[in-house]
């Protein structure tokens, strides 16, 4: 494994040990952190995963210790590291190290991992409705990229893989289709790309974001909605966007089986031809 960590104004070879049980963000899960992805000399859109890193740290009632354009260039920076023929998950993170259920802002750390992780693939996965859902504004920081909101998402992930699916679905509170455990959900029905509108229980994805204008700017008609189950089963294909594979086709959800369609293909080929266009390391 090629990997890199930043922390403390050092580099590292090896992940360091950073937090102590005293930690605030040990015992109240006060992290939150951004996932971006390094290929081909490549690293797309980094720029807004770490704008929404800073972002997300303001909302977790963090004070962030870097400007989005410091940690896109340590970002560059690690990445410039490490061997140019693999592809590296990009992962900044800050975190409190203060505070007695509510963080001290001033307390706030950042640590930076890159390390190489490849593309899942591109051939298709399948996913299960969830009996877990996507919690209500109200009830978690569902506006910030914070790692409290992940558990929820591997209890969903655990009992799908245990059926035998490689995903799960969730829905919201409201019975609407909310996202993919981990990634952001796309049908296509009649020509028409539907994406569920952001209602404050899941992240609108920049992955998600830059696949939208991609395919709007090629002419298809993109429609945010509420999306019910019964949609996405009448559906003539479906797929993700995410930051862990990009752009994935979904074949199977439950008994209901998708094509690998056109418009996920071309998605897809949209979205690396942006890549490639995009600022080199």
């Amino acid at each position: 494994m090629a990997n890199v960590f930043y922390h403390g104004g050092k580099w590292f070879d090896d992940n360091p040990a950073i937090l102590g049980p005293l930690d605030h963000a040990f015992w109240m899960a006060t992290t939150v952190f951004d996932g971006a992805r390094a290929f081909d000399g490549l690293a797309p859109d980094l720029d807004l995963h770490c704008r929404r890193l800073v972002d997300s740290a303001n909302k977790m009632l963090l004070a962030a210790t870097l400007e989005a354009d410091e940690i896109e260039e340590l970002c560059r920076e690690g990445i410039r590291k490490l061997p140019k023929d693999r592809v590296y998950y990009v992962r900044p993170m800050f975190y409190a190290t203060e505070g007695m259920i509510v963080p001290v802002p001033e307390s706030t750390d950042f640590a930076l991992a890159v390390y190489d992780v490849p593309f899942p693939g591109f051939d298709g996965f399948s996913a299960s409705l969830s009996p877990f859902r996507r919690p209500s504004p109200d009830t978690a920081p569902t506006d910030a990229k914070a790692s409290c909101l992940y558990p929820n998402g591997a209890r969903a992930l655990k009992k799908a893989r245990a059926e035998g699916f490689n995903n799960a679905l969730l829905l919201d509170p409201w019975d609407n289709v909310a996202e993919f455990a981990s990634a952001n959900i796309w049908i296509v029905r009649d020509g028409i790309v539907q994406t569920p509108t952001p209602n404050g229980t899941f992240l609108n994805g920049i992955t998600k974001q830059r696949v939208a204008a991609l395919l709007t700017g090629e002419g298809y008609r993109i429609e945010e909605v509420s999306l019910s189950l019964q949609d996405v089963l009448a559906a003539d294909e479906v797929f993700s966007t995410g930051n862990y594979g990009k752009v994935m086709p979904c074949v199977r959800l439950d008994e209901r089986t998708y094509p690998v369609g056109p418009v996920f293909k071309r998605a897809k080929q949209l979205y690396f031809d942006y890549a490639n266009e995009a600022r080199v390391l």
